[in-house]
């Protein structure tokens, strides 16, 4: 019994200390994003790595996803007589919901798995010692381009996602499905309100602050992992915890904005 008490206290006291650590992390991050000096270059490259890189995935999710939400929707909606509403079913589900959501998944599994075995390669190595060595910020140098990367790529990301899902779903309701053309996009421009964009942006903005944070924090303190485990096992470890909890984390603050925002 004692044993069971000590441990749920040193689980407790572990979960502090890391939402302690990754709260001073934030704040790091984001105040060293307005200290000079500012790298211009490495900024741009990260959002070549995050942004540009990663609109291939983009395209083919939300191409396919509007697709999907094409034929689903037409074949529910026609049981009641309603497939008029295709088009704004498709850009609701896709603007508020699917295509924030699903970009941040994508982004996950693609740059935000790369930038915590980045870090956490470099971490394992000691080359952000050797910063620390050399006087230079490993915060400012490492951490904050990329958050600066992340809100600018994430909402560019979304809305390429929802452009393409909406064309999507013209392909499957419109084009195979012969659902009239005027009527899916009139019913689109009579649903979607800027509230909904606005939603659109605010989620994905936050949901890049997320993926970045969470990836870096995770590589960043490799050293301080609870198993004791370095090197490469520590670095493919910590990755898969970081994909994870990002990927947690999305679908939570997805509920909780939709629930603020919306109420």
């Amino acid at each position: 019994m004692l044993k069971l008490v000590e441990k749920l206290g040193s689980n407790f006291l572990y979960l502090l200390e890391t939402v302690g650590r990754m709260g001073m992390f934030f704040g790091s991050a984001t105040a060293n994003i307005f200290k000079p000096p500012f790298s211009l270059y490495a900024i741009v490259r990260q959002i070549y790595f995050f942004g540009a890189r990663s609109v291939i995935v983009i395209l083919i999710v939300g191409l396919f996803t509007g697709m999907v939400l094409g034929l689903q929707g037409y074949h529910n909606l026609k049981q009641f007589g309603s497939e008029e509403l295709l088009g704004s079913a498709v850009a609701l589900s896709l603007i508020q919901e699917l295509g924030p959501v699903l970009t941040a998944l994508m982004v996950i599994g693609r740059a935000g798995s790369a930038i915590c075995a980045e870090i956490g390669i470099m971490r394992n190595s000691e080359q952000i010692d050797a910063l620390e060595c050399m006087a230079i910020n490993p915060v400012k140098f490492l951490v904050a381009p990329k958050f600066v990367a992340a809100l600018i790529s994430m909402p560019v990301l979304t809305f390429i996602f929802n452009i393409v899902g909406i064309f999507g779903g013209y392909l499957a309701g419109v084009v195979l499905l012969d659902v009239a053309e005027g009527a899916y996009f009139q019913g689109m421009y009579n649903s979607v309100e800027w509230v909904d964009i606005r939603l659109c942006l605010i989620k994905s903005m936050i949901f890049g602050l997320l993926v970045v944070w969470i990836t870096t924090f995770k590589g960043y303190f490799l050293h301080l992992n609870r198993d004791g485990v370095f090197g490469a096992e520590g670095v493919s470890r910590i990755t898969t915890d970081a994909v994870v909890l990002a990927s947690v984390s999305i679908l939570v603050w997805d509920y909780l904005i939709g629930s603020i925002i919306l109420s």
